[in-house]
Formats: structure tokens, C-alpha cells, sequence
């Protein structure tokens, strides 16, 4: 389910696909709240470039870039405090030059 909040979008999944998306499948529940943030960019070497960035400053890659099931790409991370994080790159939610995000209309022929 999509929802768009202004600039942003607000995308709610079932806990175990979330979890298995970024690669957490197999931790303690206790250890997942169910919540992760994603951050979209421009590019597939972007997702790479973020995911190095993120490493370097000490967070967990739980999830490498890779292709995706919807044709995009993305990897994913854990912060220092546990916080999942995705990092994606998907054609079919453009970004604007602010990078706002713009959710499809999924009813549209």
C-alpha cells in the first residue's frame, strides 16, 4: 500500500517481507521493529556510492545492491543505533530536483 504525504511516501508492507527485503530475516523479532526508511536516488551506482558511504561511517550492509522484483534497484543497511535503512533506485517513482518522490497512480491504464 502507497500512500503520498506531500514530498514523500509512505509504503506499508507486511514485517516478514520487510524483513527479508533487507536481509534481517533471520535476527531475533525482538531485534526488528518493523520499520524501515528508505531513501531513493537517482541512479543505480548512487545506491552503491550511499551503501559505501554508510559502511565507512559504521553501519551494517544487510543487504548488497541488487536487482529487484520490481525492475529498480537497492541494498540495505543498519545504523549504529539498529535503525534499518533501504537505498533504492526505482524508474517508476520519479524524483523531482528537490528530490521529492512522487507516487504512481497504480489505476491508471
Amino acid at each position: 500500500m502507497f500512500f503520498q504525504a506531500g514530498a514523500v511516501a509512505l509504503v506499508l508492507w507486511g514485517r516478514a517481507k520487510l524483513a527479508a527485503d533487507a536481509g534481517i530475516e533471520d535476527r531475533n523479532a525482538d531485534d526488528f521493529g518493523g520499520m524501515a526508511l528508505a531513501h531513493n536516488v537517482r541512479s543505480r551506482v548512487e545506491v552503491d556510492e550511499v551503501l559505501g558511504e554508510a559502511a565507512n561511517a559504521g553501519a551494517e550492509i544487510t543487504q548488497a545492491g541488487r536487482e529487484t522484483f520490481y525492475g529498480g534497484y537497492a541494498g540495505c543497511f543498519t545504523d549504529p543505533d539498529g535503525h534499518v535503512w533501504e537505498i533504492a533506485y526505482n524508474t517508476g517513482f520519479p524524483l523531482g530536483p528537490d528530490g521529492a518522490i512522487t507516487v504512481p497512480d497504480f489505476g491508471a491504464s
